[in-house]
């Protein structure tokens, strides 16, 4: 289900032109966001999505789910993490799971300078996890205009992840994230040839070894464990304090279920919990009107609490 999630040939048709917005989240940093507003843009509730490792505002489950949430009524910002969907040259650093600060800043200008009162996060995968983690951050100071989160899939054990990836059934995974992020790189050296050097990226055959490598030394951690144990939101769920949704699929590839037991999710009232039997990494496709399962979730929760 995972592949042929990402090998679906999805269209769009209801989904109307974004408009890009780039929003100033450290210094020296932008991120771009391509942006879907309904015609009464104060009136309206608002979705911030975010995707996850090597995917782009252009991912089919993010298109998916915002065309899902327009035709509900939502305004929907379809978010890139930093150096993602082309963006390389908006910052002089690079991307990783620890930098839940970039979605809080949207978040928060889209209350200061847009005058937003229903606001929404969500994302898939890595960029569940930054949501999470800005969740359980905030903890009971979550901005009153912010509803509520979502997560799917979220890789929010990172070094449980990272060694999931490696396992033998895995490595048609593995080796399609290692090869996006070495390219991801080369472009970046190239971009900021002062900053980077990227000698040794032959010795990279897993995403350990990148983050290990690259990740730990560009971007302020003692190696790939500490980066782990920083960035992962597991430690901070039970800190989080505004309605949440969390999706899972039990045959997850490399999001272990058991990561979740043991997370203190049940412990948390404010959580919402769905984890299917089936639906691998992202993917959950159904049978029948709602072909893309947790897509149809996000929004559903999102509707409900934005009229509480």
């Amino acid at each position: 289900m995972t592949i042929a999630s990402a090998l679906w040939r999805r269209k769009f048709p209801d989904l109307p032109a974004s408009e890009t917005r780039l929003f100033h989240t450290e210094p020296g940093t932008q991120v771009s966001a391509e942006c879907h507003w309904q015609r009464n843009k104060l009136g309206s509730p608002t979705l911030a999505l975010l995707h996850g490792l090597e995917g782009s505002s252009e991912s089919g489950y993010i298109v998916g789910t915002a065309e899902k949430a327009f035709a509900t009524g939502f305004n929907v910002l379809r978010v890139n993490q930093r150096n993602c969907g082309g963006t390389e040259r908006l910052t002089p650093t690079l991307y990783h799971s620890g930098l839940s600060c970039d979605m809080r800043a949207i978040l928060r200008e889209l209350i200061e300078r847009d005058g937003l009162s229903r606001i929404f996060a969500a994302g898939f995968s890595m960029g569940g996890n930054l949501v999470l983690k800005m969740a359980g951050e905030w903890g009971g100071r979550v901005p009153p205009q912010v509803g509520g989160f979502a997560a799917i899939c979220p890789a929010f054990d990172l070094a449980t992840c990272a060694d999931a990836l490696s396992a033998p059934q895995n490595f048609i995974y593995e080796a399609r994230f290692v090869r996006g992020l070495k390219q991801r790189m080369r472009r970046k050296a190239a971009l900021f040839p002062e900053q980077y050097k990227i000698n040794g990226m032959e010795e990279i055959r897993t995403v350990r070894d990148f983050d290990e490598i690259i990740t730990a030394k560009y971007c302020g951690f003692d190696g790939a464990d500490d980066y782990y144990s920083k960035s992962s939101a597991i430690r901070l769920v039970r800190d989080i304090r505004k309605p949440t949704l969390i999706v899972t699929a039990q045959d997850d590839p490399f999001v272990p279920f058991a990561s979740f037991e043991k997370s203190g999710i049940s412990e948390n009232p404010n959580i919402t919990f769905l984890a299917p039997r089936h639906g691998g990494h992202c993917a959950f496709i159904a049978s029948g009107s709602e072909r893309f399962w947790a897509e149809a979730r996000i929004v559903e929760f999102c509707l409900s609490n934005s009229q509480k």
